[in-house]
Parts: structure tokens; C-alpha cells; sequence
């Protein structure tokens, strides 16, 4: 009951986060990743270094990484926390209490966040890949960072150190729709201080992280598209012994 409880509540949350600073900075597309193991196990190692810290993914057990070939021994040796078992939930030990002091809100549970925002600007994880690629330094925000797909985020930029210090450049512009007004344009980023990677490395980590992400959201999606093939093999060959069928039957009547 109280697993069926915690689905419910993140199904709660999926149009709110849907929703949620919506922004007209288009969307980059994400590299498939599901069918690549070892891209979704590093995206595994990625999302328990620097977003288990803070976000819980309290739909899934760990042991479910056994499904993109990670072995038990693997993931306790490696992405277990001390505390943690190999059959526990993704929860994280931050109270709420600390969370709302600190960020302002206790940060979203991330077990949905890839379908939570799909949208008519693009899949989730699009969203997703955009999102943690567009941060800058804005001093005018409480963290001191800023982002493009989500404008005056409350998330700092956790994941400064890969990518390096960057500023965003705006030009302004005349409004076409509204005589006498003005647009912030962007223009492009500045980088300030090099981060541990190169911008592709950077983008070939996040491209792993985000296709771990989106199978986190729906681990039986290859299997669910697997059977959905057959089944319609299935249905179409049941069609044509119906029509084939009813000639024959129909053939001696007429």
C-alpha cells in the first residue's frame, strides 16, 4: 500500500512538473542511448554521484540495474551508499526540512521527470539534455547560477566542475509584435573558467545521464515495444484469416 501511495503521488506531480517554467529556448535533440549498456550504466554512475545527493528516484530499487547488465557485487561495490542494501528504494537522507532551508523546496523526486516533461516542445528527454547543457553564471540569482531551459532555476549547477564556468550573452532586440518594445536575445555563451571536460565530452556525459534517466522512467519500455510488435504481427495476421475466412464462407452463398 504505501509503494502504490508513492506511485500515486508521482503520477501527482507529473502535470505540475510538465508545466513548470516553461520556456520558449528551443529544445536540443537527445542522443539515443537505450540500446548502449554501458552508456546507461555510466549515466547510472552519474546519477548517483551528482543528483542522489539532493533528488530522490523513489520508484526504483537499485537492483533493478541488474537490467542493463550491472551485477549485484557491481552495484554495491560502486553505487551503494554505506547505509544503502542492494534491494532498497533510490531515497536520499536529506530531511525536508534541511532541503526547504537550503533550496527553498524540498527538490522533485526524478523517477518521472523524462516523461513528466514531454511536451509539444519536444520529449522529455530533450528537455532533459537541453536543461543540464544551458547553465550560466548569473550573480543576480540566489545560487549564482541561472538556465536557459528553465529560467531563474532554483537548482544550482551541480555539475560545474565538468563543465567550467559559463556566462550568457543577451542582446536586445526590437519586439516584431510589439511596436516600441524590446526582446532579450540569446546570443551565445562565454566560457570563464575551463571545467575537467571538453564541451563534447561534457555533451557525451550528459547524453548518457539523460538516457539513463529516460530508462529509469520506463525500465520495460524496450520490452513493452518488443511485445507491442508482435501483437500487431498478430492482430494483422488475424485480419487476413477473418477476410479470408469470410470469402470463403460468403463464396458459396453468393
Amino acid at each position: 500500500m504505501t509503494l502504490l501511495k508513492k506511485l500515486l503521488a508521482a503520477l501527482a506531480l507529473v502535470p505540475a512538473l510538465a508545466l513548470a517554467a516553461e520556456s520558449s529556448f528551443p529544445l536540443d535533440k537527445a542522443p539515443d542511448r537505450s540500446g548502449d549498456l554501458s552508456a546507461l550504466q555510466n549515466g547510472a554512475r552519474l546519477f548517483v554521484n551528482y543528483c542522489l545527493n539532493c533528488h530522490s528516484a523513489s520508484l526504483v530499487r537499485y537492483n533493478r540495474l541488474r537490467d542493463i547488465g550491472l551485477s549485484e557485487e557491481q552495484i554495491r561495490d560502486n553505487l551503494l551508499f554505506s547505509s544503502d542494501k542492494v534491494g532498497d528504494l533510490m531515497k536520499v537522507n536529506m530531511a525536508e526540512k534541511d532541503a526547504k532551508a537550503w533550496f527553498g523546496g524540498v527538490p522533485p523526486d526524478l523517477s518521472l521527470i523524462v516523461r513528466a516533461k514531454s511536451s509539444a516542445a519536444g520529449p522529455g528527454a530533450d528537455y532533459v539534455y537541453t536543461y543540464l547543457r544551458t547553465y550560466y553564471q548569473d550573480e543576480s540569482r540566489p545560487t549564482g547560477w541561472n538556465n536557459l531551459a528553465y529560467p531563474n532555476v532554483g537548482m544550482p549547477h551541480v555539475l560545474w566542475e565538468l563543465q567550467g564556468v559559463r556566462t550568457a550573452k543577451f542582446v536586445d532586440e526590437k519586439d516584431p509584435h510589439a511596436e516600441g518594445k524590446t526582446i532579450r536575445k540569446f546570443v551565445g555563451f562565454e566560457q570563464v573558467t575551463p571545467g575537467k571536460m571538453s564541451a563534447k565530452e561534457y555533451d557525451e556525459q550528459m547524453a548518457d545521464l539523460v538516457g539513463y534517466m529516460e530508462w529509469m522512467a520506463e525500465p520495460v519500455k524496450s520490452k513493452r515495444q518488443q511485445i507491442g510488435v508482435w501483437v500487431l504481427l498478430f492482430l494483422g495476421l488475424l485480419v487476413f484469416l477473418t477476410w479470408r475466412l469470410n470469402a470463403s464462407y460468403w463464396k458459396e452463398v453468393k
